[in-house]
């Protein structure tokens, strides 16, 4: 069978699983299918927008399903009357149960942002920069079951960095690329059954937290490399910021832009949004509070 016929289903939401996507396509590998999370409201108008993976979907001319729930007879039917050969999984957000694991004849593969079994759970990019934890960052390919990031490996690979800590829409980006790729390379020798899957360590297995809003606030007075780990970590959303006092008012400060000084240990803030403001310098906001 060759790899261009194989009737493949792609399930994934963000933009991460559109860089997974985009590197499939570059090898020949396009999905018949994608299935994706409804549309949902974004922005201050609150506009019902749809989800990356589908906007690119469309883009391409292939077909979209965005069930509410996978466990619905009625909107999986698609997907339970066809005859499929994979299923792939990158940052879908939802867990397929076993009725859907079950369907596809070569499984279901998942790529995962991480050295598994290290860092499983909804955050393995942003807790490997928060927790400095370097040596586990890279990409996995497990063959998926029901139970999170739980799966046997079928192939892993390291990634090697320009820059640590590297921020974390960069690294995303970075990792979500690189198991695409990994991923076109995987496909065939699954397929043709050359690859036989290993057991994860789950012994050695450590989990990560989905961090909330609270979770990028910073104290100055803090060490300056933790804050920089901070920063980096929480990029994008749910981005850093930390309260001060400025013409006697506690305001929010958000941190757009900053460095890190390893001569110093300083935690060097470049640029903010102050509460009720736009983007300025840091020094210009520092001096307009001290007047």
């Amino acid at each position: 069978m060759k790899v261009s016929d194989i009737n493949i289903a792609f399930f994934g939401t963000p933009e991460l699983a559109v860089y997974v996507l985009e590197e499939l396509k570059e090898a020949g590998i396009v999905p018949t299918l994608v299935v994706t999370m409804e549309d949902k409201p974004a922005g201050r108008k609150l506009a019902l927008t749809p989800p990356p993976v589908k906007v690119w979907a469309l883009e391409h001319d292939i077909e979209v399903l965005q069930p509410t729930s996978l466990k619905s007879e009625d909107e999986i039917e698609l997907l339970a009357n066809t005859e499929w050969d994979l299923f792939v999984v990158a940052a879908y957000n939802a867990m397929l149960p076993q009725a859907l694991l079950d369907l596809p004849h070569f499984g279901v593969l998942n790529v995962h942002p991480s050295l598994l079994p290290k860092l499983r759970g909804p955050s393995p990019v942003r807790s490997a920069i928060r927790n400095d934890v370097e040596a586990c960052v890279g990409v996995s390919i497990i063959s998926l079951d029901e139970k999170m990031d739980h799966g046997p490996l079928v192939a892993q690979a390291t990634v090697e960095l320009p820059q640590w800590p590297e921020r974390g829409t960069v690294l995303d980006e970075i990792l979500f690329r690189e198991g695409g790729r990994l991923l076109t390379e995987v496909i065939p020798a699954w397929i043709h059954g050359e690859i036989t899957p290993e057991e994860q360590n789950h012994t050695e297995a450590t989990y990560t937290e989905k961090f909330s809003k609270k979770d990028g606030e910073i104290l100055l007075e803090d060490d300056g490399y933790t804050n920089y780990l901070k920063f980096c970590a929480h990029d994008g959303w749910p981005g850093t910021f930390f309260f001060a006092n400025c013409h006697g008012k506690q305001v929010r400060v958000k941190v757009t832009d900053a460095e890190y000084s390893e001569d110093m240990d300083t935690f060097n803030i470049l640029k903010v949004i102050p509460e009720g403001k736009k983007e300025m310098e840091y020094e210009v906001w520092q001096k307009s509070c001290m007047f």
